[in-house]
């Protein structure tokens, strides 16, 4: 990372208090729509403050804060600062740089469309949003990605230059996107050096239905 502030504390949120805990769940099992399990992350960037969030670069043309964009579907406490992101988010950000200099023009992450945690309205089951690995991205350049052929031409650029990366098809549906591409490298996760994985927490899946 870069930016006129400090580097970024990782922050084992096994070891935060009880209000994160319970929103975020680390080291949770997840389930998705069509039954797999994923365990949640439980290494997160604390970022202390909104000029922390702007100020830190994750690569030449992505901002932290992109990624952390949330409305009132995110619970309160996790909309106030200091707030936490996986740390695979930088993953994520470093494969859109490589999408953003294939395709030469800005590309914009909507609200909500980035991290959310498992406690969001819209993370009803196992969406690697929750894992900080997808985005929903909603404008290219000048194009608003509303209308099939939008969606697709740009889906097939980044399943070109991403090895590995999985887009939702264009449809109405559960489990398809009619207003965004959404992209993302599944569930990763991340575990910093001298970071340990001693004793994480064991709990059940949640029942829930996915969303984009």
């Amino acid at each position: 990372m870069s930016g006129s502030n400090p580097p970024l504390p990782i922050v084992d949120a096994c070891e935060l208090d009880a209000r994160y805990r319970q929103l975020l769940r680390p080291g949770e099992l997840m389930p998705t729509r069509t039954g797999e399990v994923h365990r949640l992350p439980r290494f997160f960037y604390e970022v202390p403050s909104t000029a922390h969030a702007v100020n830190t670069q994750l690569t030449p043309h992505f901002g932290l804060w992109e990624f952390m964009e949330v409305d009132l579907h995110e619970p309160e406490p996790l909309r106030t600062y200091p707030r936490y992101v996986p740390c695979a988010v930088a993953a994520l950000a470093a494969a859109l740089e490589v999408l953003r200099v294939e395709i030469g023009t800005p590309i914009r992450i909507a609200a909500n469309g980035g991290y959310r945690s498992p406690a969001h309205t819209a993370s009803t089951s196992g969406s690697p949003h929750c894992w900080g690995t997808a985005a929903n991205i909603y404008r290219i350049g000048s194009e608003y990605l509303d209308s099939e052929e939008r969606i697709g031409r740009y889906s097939d650029v980044a399943s070109r230059v991403l090895a590995g990366c999985w887009t939702r098809p264009y449809g109405h549906a559960v489990g398809f996107a009619d207003d965004h591409l959404h992209i993302d490298l599944g569930y990763a996760t991340v575990v910093p050096r001298q970071a340990s994985e001693e004793g994480p927490p064991e709990a059940g899946p949640h029942t829930a239905r996915e969303h984009g």
